[in-house]
């Protein structure tokens, strides 16, 4: 069948709204007419080589639509389902076993080779040439996605599916730091440096968590006003003031936890010596590849401060997505406020807006009806 989908032929280049030709479903496949999609920093950087995913391809991946079809293994969804894509893990490694699919040691295989991982090939084609698809089980920059029956949620009925489609990356990677990983316990403290969508659903988190202190760090002075009210208590200019020092002040002495969410190595620097002791610090920002950063040995050793990565908030798509629209639901979890919401063909405008900082979560509506 013949979709639309936007195309990135080559590092740096447009995302150009083509027709492409979609191929058959494998048997534990479900293809989703998509109503929306959300853009990520990690489109961006995937985009531009940053890590180097192969060209051409389409991006994507935060999508939410209705199933379309589903393949002949498919017990779990049936046309018209509502649901929300998310990323893929193989399922079977020792990671995942435990229930840690972010760090499957395929992971890369999975969601960053833009090709199935059996075979190398792809559900996407254009007169006769490969496509790249299947960018983390979805590439949702298109009418239609091919995910698979482990990638997909079914999504409330009075849950609008332009709202869903960023929680599946963005959104339940700040949460699940928090609810999933760091576990605050209620009155503690933590600081979040970048007031973007994955570290304000990080504040949104912490306050649901019952966090005492939410010290957010940011440049923008309008995003951290959003921030405070979401429930920051405290926010801190980095432009105007020394972070660490500012947060150590703010917490008596240290913060219990950290979140680091925008890429930058001096932004990591001052959310790890902002801890007091024994605190952790996640990290979820992604730089290009081979980025390095500099810490004071001692500051780690003393006093047991913990640095540490984080994929997709450590989520379990499946069981936390649901835990999630339940916050929404019941009005806790008010994800819409960092949203700004587009037509599929202002795409360029709209990853434009999200790298000028003019808009904090862009989600494309590909099809409004359907949302």
């Amino acid at each position: 069948m013949k979709i639309r989908a936007a195309v990135v032929e080559e590092q740096g280049g447009p995302f150009a709204i083509e027709e492409l030709e979609l191929g058959e479903l494998r048997p534990d496949e479900v293809l989703v007419e998509i109503a929306a999609s959300g853009i990520c920093h990690t489109d961006l950087i995937c985009r531009d080589q940053w890590l180097p995913v192969p060209l051409p391809a389409v991006l994507g991946h935060e999508g939410a639509g209705v199933v379309a079809a589903v393949g002949s293994a498919v017990t779990q969804f049936v046309p018209g389902d509502r649901v929300a894509m998310s990323y893929d893990a193989c399922g079977r490694c020792e990671p995942c076993s435990r229930g840690l699919r972010g760090y499957c040691v395929s992971f890369w295989e999975h969601n960053f080779a833009s090709s199935r991982p059996a075979d190398g090939s792809s559900v996407l084609s254009r007169n006769g040439e490969l496509v790249h698809a299947h960018f983390f089980a979805q590439s949702s920059f298109a009418t239609h996605a091919v995910g698979r029956e482990s990638t997909v949620v079914k999504v409330p009925d009075d849950v609008p599916l332009e709202l869903a489609a960023p929680f599946g990356c963005g959104i339940q990677t700040g949460a699940g730091s928090v609810l999933n990983v760091f576990r605050p316990p209620a009155g503690s403290s933590i600081a979040v440096f970048g007031a973007g969508a994955v570290g304000l659903a990080a504040v949104l988190a912490a306050k649901l968590a019952g966090c005492g202190e939410i010290v957010v760090v940011d440049l923008r002075a309008n995003r951290l006003e959003l921030a405070q009210e979401l429930g920051a208590t405290a926010v801190v200019d980095a432009g105007a003031h020394d972070a660490t020092r500012a947060v150590r002040k703010l917490t008596g002495g240290g913060a219990a936890f950290s979140l680091e969410a925008t890429g930058a190595p001096e932004a990591l620097r001052a959310a790890v010596h902002c801890l007091g002791p024994t605190g952790v610090c996640g990290v979820v920002g992604a730089p290009a590849v081979g980025t390095e950063v500099s810490l004071d040995v001692n500051t780690i050793l003393v006093g047991g401060r913990v640095v540490r990565g984080i994929i997709e908030g450590e989520s379990i798509p499946a069981h936390f997505l649901p835990r999630l629209f339940s916050f929404w639901q019941e009005g806790r979890f008010p994800v819409e406020r960092l949203m700004t919401f587009y037509d599929f063909d202002q795409i360029e405008q709209a990853a434009h807006d999200a790298e000028s900082g003019a808009v904090i979560k862009p989600v494309l509506r590909m099809r409004k009806e359907l949302a």
